[in-house]
């Protein structure tokens, strides 16, 4: 798909436990998380260009949310994939502008809302490829999937999905920093246990260890993390074997 005109391309020792300091100096991970939200959204949430938030997708996540996985750092929102996420909403029912950007807003627990600027001339594109047909409702569009757009949606529901499970674990990543900024614990907000938690560090740590072995090393891992992989995606429990 061709990107639309409208887009771009898109410690100091000696302090008590309860130092203020801690907190408000950044050292506290619930205010490593803010800082890491604010930095991420940038200016997107006030609808300043469309560019904004993809320029800045998923930079700064990793630290102070819980898990430190650091998932989508270094990865944006493209304006297919707005377009994609809109093909999928519309999927599920027809809806006008606002619907679509509330619902969004509400995946993704507030995270991502994109701006009218960015919605409405992505579904223009949509309309003009065939893949979406609009109805007026007095001063209003309703905008449903046409037949075109089902089969486009279809072809690319792999990566539909993937951008989906994106707004949902960022979603979860805020109500995380709510829960750490409330005091209570992340994880219970966070949609992971402990034990998930604790054996993806300890895979990451794993793989660090290993970043100099040889190319047949690095097979022999690749082969274990593909296996592990089919299992995790087909809801395999080999907890016995």
């Amino acid at each position: 798909m061709r990107h639309h005109p409208h887009f771009g391309h898109t410690g100091h020792h000696g302090h008590s436990a309860r130092d203020p300091r801690d907190f408000f100096g950044g050292r506290h991970p619930a205010m490593q998380a803010l800082h890491a939200l604010r930095h991420a959204m940038g200016r997107h949430r006030g609808g300043e260009g469309p560019g904004d938030f993809g320029d800045r997708f998923g930079e700064g996540f990793g630290r102070g949310f819980g898990d430190g996985d650091g998932f989508g750092r270094g990865r944006k929102f493209t304006s297919e994939d707005l377009q994609l996420m809109l093909l999928v909403l519309l999927a599920e029912r027809p809806s006008h502008g606002y619907e679509l950007i509330k619902a969004l807003d509400a995946r993704s627990n507030g995270f991502y809302s994109p701006s009218p600027g960015m919605v409405y001339p992505a579904l223009t594109y949509l309309e003009e490829l065939g893949y979406v047909s609009v109805t007026l409702e007095g001063n209003r569009k309703r905008y449903e999937l046409s037949p075109e757009g089902r089969t486009y949606l279809e072809t690319n529901r792999e990566r539909a999905d993937l951008i989906l499970a994106k707004l949902t674990h960022f979603g979860r990543k805020m109500e995380v920093m709510r829960r750490a900024m409330a005091g209570e614990d992340p994880a219970e907000g966070s949609g992971w246990v402990r034990e998930l938690i604790e054996a993806r560090r300890a895979l990451k740590r794993a793989l660090l260890r290993r970043t100099d072995v040889a190319p047949e090393e690095q097979r022999r891992i690749a082969a274990i993390l593909a296996r592990a992989t089919e299992e995790i995606e087909n809801g395999s429990d080999n907890s016995d074997v």
